[in-house]
């Protein structure tokens, strides 16, 4: 019980997505590219955007704080990962771990925010054209990403206080790449009936609603589409929607996949590399989705392009 309380000296051992030594050399390229193309795309499509008078909008507004918070959310994991790989050390230290739990809370939450505003940009740009202005003002699209801001980081800060009630034996083992909030509350050696219920009713009030909005809100875009008679503006509102439903069905699909490989599966190096693909290969994917699909942002990223040439 002694080796129990001594949190505060502890250090937990990242067992990775494999131990195989041989593996380690193209896990780290392979995970150093992946980051690299993330970091640089969305630094990208940011620029683009603050570049480009005509991208000064309310959805592009939202895409380049989406394309920032996707440059956190990466940067919470992938480096500490790299670095362990590199230097064959698996040791994250007790503040180190609950400070990678806090900020990958804080971007996933913002991550989830964000499409959910998007998805109402979206909603009132389709269903309520005339009245897009006076809703979509600026002040009213910052106080939505400041209110976002605002809840995420007093939950994640909740969760944080509840797992320093929890006790840890000394260099607890955590079968994952990084410090997860379900990954640290399964391997306390403490009661975590309250962590549990704390988690499962904030997912359901920060992940449901969120996600019940964005599907309401293209029911109502794709019943307005049917009414439209112009097969010019079907195509327009079409192509405007078709790059936030893919982020969406990326964002939300491979975040579902984790839970029901959790859920089916105890094999937690499977579960790991399901996590890869929302927490890497979404944010890697999202760029090359809103460049390819959009003429708009692809056509002020080759401006930003021919400008810096």
């Amino acid at each position: 019980m002694e080796a129990e309380n001594q949190t505060k000296f502890s250090e937990f051992l990242l067992l990775g997505i494999s131990e195989d030594p041989e593996l380690q050399p193209l896990f780290f390229a392979l995970f150093l590219s992946m980051y690299l193309v993330a970091v640089l795309g969305n630094v990208l499509i940011i620029l683009a955007i603050t570049s480009d008078p005509h991208l000064h909008t309310p959805m592009y507004f939202f895409l380049s704080n989406l394309s920032f918070v996707d440059i956190c959310f990466v940067t919470t994991t992938v480096p500490k990962m790299l670095v362990n790989i590199q230097t064959q050390n698996k040791d994250i230290s007790y503040i180190g771990c609950l400070i990678q739990v806090y900020f990958f809370m804080i971007f996933a939450g913002l991550d989830n925010f964000l499409l959910t505003m998007m998805a109402y940009d979206r909603f009132v740009a389709i269903c309520h054209p005339l009245h897009y202005i006076v809703i979509m003002n600026p002040r009213f699209c910052v106080l939505l990403v400041l209110m976002s801001w605002v809840i995420i980081f007093w939950v994640s800060l909740l969760h944080i206080v509840l797992i320093t009630q929890l006790n840890f034996c000394i260099d607890t083992e955590i079968p994952h790449f990084f410090c997860e909030l379900t990954q640290i509350i399964q391997v306390a050696c403490s009661d975590t009936h309250t962590n549990y219920v704390f988690l499962y009713v904030l997912t359901a009030l920060l992940g449901v609603f969120p996600l019940s909005g964005i599907l309401f809100s293209y029911s109502q875009i794709v019943s307005s589409l049917m009414r439209m008679s112009s097969a010019g503006a079907k195509y327009k509102a079409f192509s405007t929607c078709g790059s936030h439903l893919s982020v969406v069905f990326l964002f939300y699909g491979t975040g579902l996949g984790v839970f029901l490989s959790s859920a089916v599966t105890h094999s937690s190096q499977r579960s790991s590399i399901a996590s890869v693909m929302y927490t890497v290969v979404t944010p890697m994917l999202n760029p090359f989705i809103y460049s390819l699909r959009n003429k708009d942002v692809k056509g002020a990223l080759r401006r930003l392009l021919c400008r810096a040439a």
